[in-house]
């Protein structure tokens, strides 16, 4: 009875109607975007998990995930100079090599928000970060938001993420990665009743989580928790086809990020009952 419910509820149907045409979507997608109904949506799903009691209201797990554009290096071009390389065809040649190319100087000329990023090994190409807040007791998403790939990106997205969820102010604990152990970040996680359960980084570096919290036992079941928020981020990836993101721009990859995570809720939710039955 879940889809029929909640179908019910945003689309004004049940299980007898008809359902729309496919290409409903594609003639309505700016009314989707300026109403904000993938949101509602995913608010919805999260809404009825809770009344399954599925959802833990009080420890969570956040996490970032390179998404790459839809746009290719080679429109990378310097902002002065947005035209086209010539000859080749559709697909020419680009020789980048020996040029220097950053964020300030040029910008991808298929979608000007995506940026230029490099994590560890990983070669740099035009990106965008999906972040996901998680609840631990089944590894759904609570929400999720997708920015552009700034070295900030992932600290201040997990903030929104807090600040945006129900009863704000509640003590709850946030499980992370080490990329979170900041003190900037831990601060403002603590002047949010939020506990940051987040591994340390000790890396020539001082920790900014200290004994006050890894002493507590509830730290290394959040470190274990927070490993499951991996499978959102796979799923994503290869089931939903988000390894190469399909559309231009920040909004509507937002909208297709926000329908993915509640796809992957509802799927998760039939696993978990099918399980229990």
């Amino acid at each position: 009875m879940l889809v029929p419910r909640l179908a019910s509820t945003l689309l004004d149907l049940n299980i007898a109607d008809r359902a729309f045409h496919p290409t409903t979507f594609t003639q309505n997608r700016e009314r989707l975007l300026g109403q904000d109904i993938a949101a509602a949506f995913l608010g919805e799903v999260v809404r009825e998990a809770r009344r399954r009691r599925l959802v833990s209201e009080d420890h969570f797990t956040v996490d970032g995930t390179l998404l790459e554009s839809w746009a290719s290096l080679k429109s990378y071009r310097p902002r002065d100079d947005q035209e086209p390389p010539r000859g080749g065809g559709r697909n020419p040649d680009v020789d980048f090599h020996g040029q220097k190319r950053s964020r300030d100087t040029h910008a991808s000329t298929t979608d000007p928000e995506a940026l230029i990023y490099k994590k560890g090994g990983q070669a740099a190409k035009l990106y965008f970060i999906g972040h996901a807040l998680m609840e631990n007791r089944h590894g759904l998403v609570t929400d999720i938001v997708l920015t552009k790939a700034t070295g900030t990106a992932e600290c201040e997205a997990a903030l929104l993420l807090l600040d945006r969820r129900p009863f704000a102010r509640k003590r709850v604990t946030l499980g992370g990665d080490r990329g979170y152990d900041n003190k900037a970040f831990i601060e403002a996680c603590r002047e949010r009743q939020v506990t940051p359960h987040v591994a340390q980084n000790v890396s020539r570096r001082r920790s900014a989580i200290d004994g006050r919290t890894t002493h507590h036992p509830g730290y290394a079941q959040s470190l274990r928790k927070r490993k499951r928020v991996e499978e959102i981020f796979g799923w994503a990836k290869t089931v939903a086809g988000g390894r190469k993101l399909r559309y231009i721009g920040i909004r509507k990859n937002q909208m297709w990020a926000t329908f993915t995570a509640a796809a992957y809720n509802l799927v998760r939710m039939a696993n978990i009952e099918a399980a229990n039955a």
